[in-house]
């Protein structure tokens, strides 16, 4: 059975078209209108894996908050549609990503409970046109979003372009861990019976 989802969002804000699959290659197109979350972006598809389209419309002449929060709740929306019961899936996941100076974690428990535990500091507040704070508002609207517990730390890092990317790549790659299929599972891995 195929993992994908498509979720459409329209707000006064925004106007959001996000298509996923859990089980592609890799293969990513992204236009928001904010080339630095883009980038984020397409290093979220193609370093979990995951098939990803997006095309958003945001009031961008205010700021691209409206866009990166609603972007995040879309594509929480998409996992956690993606993932239907959630039978067979790994469930945990967890990786550091270096790069360069930068160090980051990311461990995700598809819990059915979202929430965000952030803990990364950045020593810029913009790149490009990208509000560097705006990292954690999408990945806040996600995990809320998905109904996944997501941990992101920084434990080294001085460039924010590198910190927020590899944030981006490990939050990616322990997601891809999660969700995985894994053969030795039977039903959803919970002693409750369902996440």
């Amino acid at each position: 059975m195929a993992r994908t989802a498509t979720v459409e969002r329209t707000t006064s804000e925004t106007d959001i078209a996000l298509e996923l699959s859990l089980d592609g290659s890799g293969t990513v197109s992204v236009a928001t209108g904010v080339p630095f979350f883009d980038h984020m972006l397409d290093a979220f598809g193609r370093h979990g894996l995951f098939d990803l389209t997006v095309r958003a419309a945001g009031d961008l002449a205010v700021d691209a908050h409206h866009t990166v929060e609603d972007v995040g709740i879309c594509l929480g929306r998409a996992v956690a549609d993606a993932l239907g019961d959630r039978a067979g899936i790994r469930r945990f996941g967890s990786v550091f990503v270096p790069m360069d100076e930068a160090l980051v974690l990311a461990a995700v428990d598809i819990s059915g409970r979202g929430q965000l535990h952030y803990d990364v500091e950045v020593p810029i507040q913009i790149i490009g046109t990208f509000d560097t704070t705006l990292a954690k508002e999408f990945m806040l609207a996600f995990a809320a979003n998905a109904g996944i517990t997501v941990h992101v730390m920084a434990f080294a890092g001085e460039n924010a372009h590198h910190i927020i990317e590899a944030a981006f790549k490990a939050l990616a790659r322990a997601l891809a861990e999660a969700v995985a299929i894994d053969p030795r599972v039977t039903g959803v891995p919970s002693t409750k019976g369902s996440l």
